[in-house]
């Protein structure tokens, strides 16, 4: 972990280029740039939390502690996305974990700092909101894997998120370890490695080394609706 050269945060994401001069230099004041080495904890559940993440640049994998040794990945963060959002809304801990999968640039903003530019500006909360509204699909569909589906929708669900356009460019299998995969899904590994050689048998999917790659994209929606 390094402290970074501040960058201005209207420089980071469009959704501060309409605020005007006094908000940006407000928030610009109320910021801290810290970069992460890959493996890097950026923060912890149940830490105290004053800030609001932001993804500068990276990769990062979001997760929440079930157990001692257990775990579900909720996520993964990229460039533009926040993390945290939650604790605007008097959450005083953080509610899950995050940890950097490659060398990552993360703006953190201090909490009470953002609340105040929101509620002065409905057009940037619209902004805000849009952009973690996509998580909230995540959740539930979280959730459902757990309640309903047998392991095979679990890894099929996984794996069409992992592999959805929003990470098309980042090739994040490359960072994901089959550990990683099988706590997306929410099973063990051995049955995550052994569902994969199943899909590769039946042509839904090829391995080639750490990579995934979607060969019957439509035969793996139906494992997955199917749960």
């Amino acid at each position: 972990m390094v402290l970074a050269l501040n960058e201005n945060i209207e420089h980071i994401s469009g959704c501060f280029q309409n605020l005007n001069n006094e908000d940006l230099k407000f928030l610009n004041e109320k910021k801290t740039q810290i970069n992460y080495l890959k493996g890097e904890t950026i923060f912890k559940q149940g830490a105290f939390a004053p800030h609001v993440l932001f993804v500068n640049s990276g990769l990062v994998r979001v997760y929440l502690q079930t157990g001692k040794e257990k775990q579900i990945n909720i996520r993964l963060a990229k460039k533009g996305d926040f993390m945290a959002f939650s604790s605007i809304f008097n959450k005083n801990t953080y509610q899950y974990s995050a940890i950097s999968l490659t060398d990552s640039s993360i703006c953190m903003l201090e909490k009470e700092a953002l609340k105040e530019i929101i509620l002065k500006n409905p057009d940037f909360s619209m902004q805000i909101t849009s952009k973690n509204s996509k998580n909230e699909n995540r959740y539930l569909e979280i959730i459902k894997n757990v309640s309903f589906k047998q392991m095979r929708g679990k890894l099929a669900s996984s794996l069409l998120y992992l592999t959805s356009d929003e990470f098309k460019a980042d090739k994040v299998f490359q960072y994901l370890t089959r550990q990683d995969i099988a706590d997306f899904a929410s099973i063990t590994v051995e049955s995550a490695v052994k569902f994969l050689k199943e899909f590769e048998k039946e042509s839904i999917i090829s391995l080639k080394g750490k990579e995934i790659f979607i060969e019957n994209k439509q035969a793996l929606n139906d494992i997955n609706m199917k749960g």
